[in-house]
């Protein structure tokens, strides 16, 4: 199944498949490299157990794939990818439920949140390459709709960019090859009243 496919509808396996704040960690993780519910869970800082059941949902929901199995200490490893993207485009994201759209902005700011404070206080910044910035705009309705499909159409680049990174590792030899692990972030919110210009 592809990602069109899973993505044709508000698919109620995708919701449920992040409906789970581990859930959706685990299809971040996997959006960006194959790995098994062992790397997963040292990589997340989750047990084993925890990570392994949501492993099995995420797959049930057809949200990620077993792409090869490895022997590992007398047991058989298995590695997964992602198939779906923690993301759903405008129009099915229109048709959730405020409640559901609200819990899933929740996990994800909570996310960020602890990623950029981690890369913080580490190096993350540190490459002259990072970005950062923030812009305050006052947008006319023609704006604000050019500024949606600005950012829609860089987010679905990022993907590209992602997954085509991702199947050249997929085919080297090992399974990996050399990798920088960053993030992209695009956030485009109504601010408050009080807020500054």
């Amino acid at each position: 199944m592809t990602i069109q496919e899973i993505q044709t509808g508000v698919d109620q396996r995708l919701i449920k498949a992040m409906g789970h704040p581990l859930r959706q960690r685990i299809l971040i993780a996997l959006n960006r490299r194959v790995a098994s519910p062992s790397e997963l869970s040292k990589e997340l800082g989750e047990p084993l157990g925890n990570v392994s059941y949501h492993v099995k949902i995420l797959a049930q929901c057809d949200a990620i794939e077993l792409v090869r199995t490895a022997p590992v200490r007398g047991a058989v490893e298995h590695f997964y990818r992602a198939i779906a993207r923690n993301h759903f485009d405008d129009e099915h994201w229109t048709e959730l439920p405020l409640s559901v759209r609200r819990a899933l902005f929740d996990q994800t700011l909570q996310q960020i949140w602890e990623d950029v404070v981690a890369a913080s206080e580490g190096e993350g910044f540190d490459d002259p390459q990072a970005h950062v910035s923030w812009t305050a705009s006052e947008l006319d309705e023609e704006g604000y709709r050019d500024m949606v499909e600005h950012l829609s159409g860089a987010l679905e680049r990022a993907v590209e960019i992602q997954e085509e990174s991702v199947n050249r590792r997929t085919a080297s030899p090992n399974g990996a090859g050399e990798s920088r692990r960053t993030e992209l972030v695009l956030m485009h919110f109504h601010r408050p009243p009080s807020s500054p210009a």
